[in-house]
């Protein structure tokens, strides 16, 4: 029997509502001498009942896992189902022996549990002298999360194969210093603009801003070489009764990166029972601005390392892409998908039509952004992939109008792509379109003072 669209989703709109409109629980205070080296760990107390399954999805189509016509607001991330009060951290009076999560058996009444908590270590410190930490969030069926604020990046996320063993299935890397010097952005929130601005430069209201850094060709791309993915974000732990995660906040000053208006943005991850993981992003300005917040995982369901993602089976929600031009800067057209390489409408492996798309000399592979069906502003399915081998499977629900499909094209096996080589992992950036400041006929990316930038993606994580 299959689980509602809308049943599947609310959960976590009611756990991204809480984290910003409820309020996150204070971090916990450091542990004392003895109690485990650098960390604080906070488990979230047993909420009584087992976590459920993820729900049964036929492998065909897009009709099956997309929202029934007419789906109420009350599943839209505009309306988010009003959550509870937040579970208060677990108090204890004696520091924990050790960082790692107590066993099951000591606190969940089911075996196949395993303790929620959200743990913080150091990961580092940059060369400026900012400290940076990790958290480590763990759900009920031992999916473990873990997150730096460098960046405001997922490091890792172990989720489970048809056989229950558990692997990362994200890019990353080991030590701070590989996000120092990263080129490829593996798991870190990206801003003020993912993808690209052509020549760095925009008009907005009558006034020009063309300082933005060209780190791309001649092209602005990923809000520069110093952009969101380059900062140390503030984060907070996020702990319900159905998940666990970290809310991270930073405000950019006016004129950084060239771009004008001082921006506070929140971004909060959350993992679910369900093996979600949530994003929700919301900012605010004192002037007028262009903003496309997204993240950058570099996704491979076989699990990090385990070669290239050729095999892997994809279905796009998406009739329709933007015609890339010189430099990967859109033309305006949106062009349809059927009958091309660019078609995955229907599931069918990322390698099987790669070679075609190779023939644009600027994008190696696919690396396009496709229209996702539906209205924007509303949760609805941008995409599925499914690896054969490991039985894993990933579903994307989105808010945003795009989705930018990359195959990983310039992963060249050097340090600073952390030795992973060309097609080794893909991305799904869910954001607005590429260039959108300078192609009116675009879904705007500007905001206003008085206005709430506020988008939603969900990665649901089941096995097949």
């Amino acid at each position: 029997m299959k689980t509602s669209w809308k049943t599947r989703i609310s959960g976590v709109l009611a756990v991204c509502a809480l984290a910003l409109a409820a309020g996150c629980p204070p971090a916990q205070p450091p542990i004392p001498p003895g109690g485990g080296a650098n960390s604080t760990e906070t488990t979230v107390e047993d909420g009584g009942d087992p976590a459920q399954p993820p729900a049964d999805v036929d492998n065909a189509d897009i009709d099956d896992l997309s929202p029934p016509q007419g789906a109420s607001d009350e599943s839209s991330a505009s309306k988010p189902t009003e959550p509870s009060e937040p579970a208060p951290p677990a108090e204890t009076t004696d520091p924990p022996a050790t960082t790692d999560a107590p066993p099951a058996s000591e606190t969940s009444t089911n075996e196949n549990e395993a303790a929620m908590s959200v743990v913080k270590s150091e990961f580092g410190e940059t060369p400026a002298g900012e400290k940076v930490d990790r958290y480590t969030c763990t759900n009920k069926n031992g999916a473990v999360l873990k997150m730096i604020t460098y960046g405001a990046a997922v490091q890792s996320l172990e989720v489970p194969d048809k056989n229950g063993a558990n692997a990362n299935v994200q890019l990353a890397f080991d030590t701070l210093e590989g996000y120092l010097n990263h080129t490829a952005h593996f798991g870190c929130t990206v801003g003020r603009f993912g993808n690209r601005i052509a020549k760095g430069s925009f008009t907005l209201d009558g006034q020009t801003f063309d300082k933005l850094p060209i780190n791309n060709g001649e092209n602005h791309l990923h809000g520069g070489p110093e952009g969101f993915d380059h900062k140390v974000w503030q984060a907070e732990p996020v702990e319900t009764d159905s998940a666990v995660g970290v809310k991270f906040t930073y405000t950019s000053q006016d004129g950084e990166a060239g771009y004008p208006g001082t921006l506070n943005c929140t971004v909060v991850y959350t993992l679910t029972n369900d093996n979600e993981l949530a994003i929700d992003y919301k900012a605010t300005t004192d002037k007028p601005t262009v903003l496309n917040l997204t993240n950058h995982c570099y996704w491979n369901l076989g699990g990090a390392g385990a070669g290239q993602i050729l095999a892997h089976e994809l279905t796009l929600n998406c009739d329709q892409y933007l015609e890339p031009g010189p430099g990967l800067i859109p033309t305006g057209k949106l062009l349809p998908v059927k009958g091309t390489e660019m078609d995955f409408t229907a599931a069918k492996p990322i390698g099987q039509d790669i070679e075609k798309a190779k023939e644009n000399p600027d994008a190696k592979g696919y690396d396009h952004c496709y229209v996702v069906n539906g209205a924007a502003g509303e949760l609805r399915l941008a995409a599925r992939v499914k690896d054969p081998a490991s039985g894993r499977v990933m579903e994307i629900h989105t808010t945003q109008p795009g989705i930018q499909f990359y195959t990983g094209n310039f992963l060249d096996g050097s340090e600073t792509n952390g030795s992973h080589k060309q097609h080794d992992a893909f991305c799904l950036e869910t954001q607005h379109y590429p260039d959108a400041p300078n192609q009116p006929d675009f879904p705007s990316t500007v905001l206003r003072p008085g206005e709430e930038f506020h988008e939603v993606t969900v990665h649901k994580f089941s096995v097949e």
